[in-house]
């Protein structure tokens, strides 16, 4: 396509190359950031992933080689040969990542016979000939790549041998590691081999896919069905330096409201304030913990957005302040499918003002959604985030502390959004099948805006659909998931791909959203959702309840103690989100994170980090009462019972049902909080500080929990150093906020001491 090269010119950090047949841009972000650009639709980028200028204006040199033109910068060597193929180096010349010379060969060779006999059976295959998509990318294979991120991918948590689309996708049948596709986009994959590791963003909008070897061992590819040639490489010397240069360019989670972190209730067939009142008077009887109560479609009058079912939930300022008393916080979902009804607000406003997609004859689009005939706000339009994001203040002005977009892949009753739909991509003209991946991360943005503004506190924005950079909005979760012992197994690889993809504030329906849980899964889910960042039990309507008390004592005991832990080391997970927001780090890691280099946790599907602190190894498999756990080098205490592990090898672990085993890292030091029912029960003034033996250091901060003050400085951040001769120093390194922890509870293995704070150093023998 592109053929020879045939010259070059240098413009704003950018080399700009002139091919027989195209252009190609190789533009350098920082000295580990390089755009591969080439404009096939559009002479910009338009990217709704990378907000502002990320461009920090380093210095390259361009030398011009017989065979390549070669970009230089402090950490990388890029050269450019003809045919637009880019060559990736280190800065000591040392190959990290080339593109494929040859042609793709498709793996599936079927002959015309064959292919008429199964058409003939009703199967759907494809004899496509050209195996090429319009936009395309092929890297050379090395042979020894492992593959992680992809962002909310089913299966195993190496995606080597696996091909998968991007195409946001409602898919109410069980998800299975055969899926290619859910809820969310993100083009974005991070290569492992043993001598390097590097990163890769596709920037594009479109239906586009991923072949991580599958195809052929030679090579692996990215490509789209349309859009321009837009990837980023990134570069770093290890892994998290890769998710940071990545998160760097598509933005960061920012810290949440503390009580987000707490427990979440939910379920699909709350029908009425009774079902509400039953199940937070009971949590509050039984002494488990909780703050968030979630309202599935059933609270809004006739599933139409902004409203509110008065018959059966009664007047919403009178029930929320009800809920608050007892410190019960209120969610409520929100479809993007707006009712078609002449004299609804929302709709006719959406009218009068040219708010919804419409079809290519100037006609607003309909479809069906749960209120019946819909259409589709245009979330590309900025004068309709504008409007979605005032309608906000409803919710704002009831009480409610936050919002759940669903539904909005866009998801629709009567078949996909067709193609051609209208939709609008900010001051251009656009359609359904460019918007289509963006839409919830547009939808995403504009709640997010909406209650920045209007709630003035840090917005707690859920969404189900995403696209590369939904972290800067909103939390997300893997979708409807099912009860089933395989979803739980699957939760742990796809969470830890999510944190590597940037999604950090994520987590699974704990007991699964379909079928029917049993005790024992229940159980063992809620091990693994106390150390997921969004820690929810929801369910469906048709499944069973799964509130914990309704499947006999063991399992209320249980679920109470592992609730009480997630309270208890809420200040760690509080902690993990400050690093998030500055560094980009997921909360929920694999291990081959920290541990690239160690051949045994490359494929390691059933533990997971919880920073580097903690490790944990939960059962989840049924019947199973022991668990073979493997540790990396290094020194590990059983959080349990407190012994101590030497790492780099496997062991077998008891675990009984109420046993997840848990492993802390040698020269940890764990702040917890004291027993809580929820954040806001009673002032957190006291911290207690778990330390292990060993070297280490550990910064925690503490600030208000709700609003955006700790920018501006209004935070107070603690330095602990706990030191091989058996010493603690504590030292107040900042102090902008006003409220001192007025006590340090010290817990080691030998004994506990209490310490009065006054603000002044401290050291203390262990």
């Amino acid at each position: 396509m592109y053929g020879k090269r045939k010259s070059y010119r240098i413009e704003e950090g950018s080399v700009k190359i002139s091919f027989a047949g195209g252009e190609g841009i190789v533009t350098v972000l920082t000295d580990e950031i390089i755009n591969v650009f080439s404009p096939l639709i559009s002479e910009d980028h338009r990217s709704k992933a990378i907000e502002g200028n990320k461009a920090k204006g380093v210095s390259f040199e361009v030398k011009e080689k017989i065979e390549y033109l070669e970009i230089v910068t402090k950490k990388l060597l890029v050269r450019v040969y003809d045919e637009y193929k880019v060559d990736f180096y280190s800065a000591g010349g040392e190959l990290l990542c080339a593109d494929f010379r040859g042609s793709r060969q498709s793996s599936l060779q079927i002959s015309e016979k064959f292919l008429a006999l199964l058409k003939a059976e009703g199967h759907e295959v494809s004899s496509r000939g050209d195996i090429n998509y319009r936009v395309q990318v092929v890297k050379r294979m090395e042979g020894d790549e492992a593959f992680y991120g992809l962002g909310d991918k089913t299966g195993f948590l190496n995606k080597r041998h696996y091909d998968y689309e991007m195409w946001n996708s409602d898919l109410p049948t069980a998800h299975t590691d055969a899926f290619k596709a859910l809820y969310k986009s993100i083009p974005f994959f991070i290569t492992l081999r043993k001598s390097c590791v590097y990163g890769i963003f596709f920037d594009n909008t479109y239906h586009s896919y991923f072949d991580m070897g599958k195809e052929k061992n030679d090579y692996y590819y990215f490509g789209a069905d349309n859009g321009n040639l837009d990837y980023y490489f990134i570069a770093g010397e290890a892994m998290p330096e890769i998710v940071e240069n990545y998160t760097y360019l598509t933005g960061r989670t920012p810290l949440p409201q503390l009580f987000t972190l707490g427990y979440h209730q939910s379920r699909w067939g709350y029908e009425n304030v009774w079902d509400v009142r039953e199940v937070v008077q009971k949590y509050r009887a039984l002494d488990i913990p909780i703050d968030t109560i979630h309202l599935d479609i059933d609270y809004m009058d006739g599933y139409k957005v902004f409203t509110w079912n008065e018959d059966d939930f009664g007047e919403p300022k009178a029930l929320i302040a009800e809920l608050k008393k007892s410190g019960f916080k209120v969610v409520t979902i929100i479809d993007p499918g707006v009712k078609v009804e002449a004299g609804y607000n929302i709709y006719e406003e959406g009218i009068a003002n040219g708010y919804f997609a419409s079809t290519p004859q100037g006609e607003v689009y309909e479809n069906a959604v749960w209120p019946g005939d819909a259409v589709f706000p245009d979330f590309g339009k900025p004068k309709t985030r504008a409007w979605w994001a005032k309608n906000q203040r409803f919710l704002i002005d009831l009480g409610v502390r936050g919002v759940w977009n669903d539904m909005n892949e866009p998801a629709s009753f009567r078949g996909e959004l067709p193609g051609d739909v209208i939709f609008t991509d900010e001051d251009e003209v656009s359609n359904h099948e460019a918007v289509h991946n963006v839409y919830g991360h547009l939808m995403s943005k504009a709640s997010y805006e909406g209650w920045k503004e209007y709630d003035k506190r840090r917005p707690f924005v859920i969404t189900r659909a995403c696209y590369s950079g939904s972290q800067k909005y909103a939390t997300s979760w893997t979708g409807d998931n099912q009860s089933l012992w395989e979803h739980l197994q699957m939760a742990i690889p796809q969470m830890c791909n999510m944190g590597l993809s940037g999604l950090a504030f994520i987590g699974t329906d704990v007991g699964g959203f379909g079928a029917d849980v049993t005790p024992e899964l229940l159980c063992r889910w809620v091990e693994v959702g106390c150390f997921s960042p969004l820690f929810r039990n929801h369910s469906s309507r048709g499944s069973v309840r799964q509130e914990p008390w309704l499947f006999g004592e063991e399992t209320l005991a249980v679920n109470k103690k592992y609730i009480e832990l997630r309270y208890r080391i809420l200040p760690y997970f509080y902690d993990l989100f400050w690093e998030c927001e500055s560094k980009g780090l997921p909360l929920v890691r694999p291990l081959v994170l920290h541990y690239e280099h160690d051949e045994e946790v490359k494929n390691m599907n059933g533990e997971f980090l919880l920073g580097e602190h903690l490790l944990v190894a939960p059962v989840v498999e049924q019947g199973v009462n022991r668990k073979l756990v493997y540790l990396p080098k290094g020194d590990w205490y059983d959080y349990w019972t407190g012994e101590k592990k030497a790492g780099g090898c496997y062991f077998i672990k008891e675990a009984p049902l109420d046993v997840c085993p848990i492993y802390v890292k040698a020269g940890s030091i764990l702040p917890n909080f004291e027993p809580m029912q929820y954040v806001g029960e009673h002032e957190m003034d006291v911290l207690i500080l778990d330390v292990y033996d060993g070297n280490g250091r550990y910064v925690h901060r503490q600030d208000n929990g709700e609003d955006f003050a700790y920018r501006e400085g209004e935070y107070n951040e603690y330095e602990f150093v706990v030191l091989a001769d058996g010493t603690l120093k504590i030292e107040l390194v900042h102090h902008g906020y006003e409220k001192l922890y007025r006590k340090f509870i010290i817990r080691h293995r030998r004994k506990t001491q209490e310490f009065e704070f006054k603000g002044t150093p401290l050291t203390i023998w262990l």
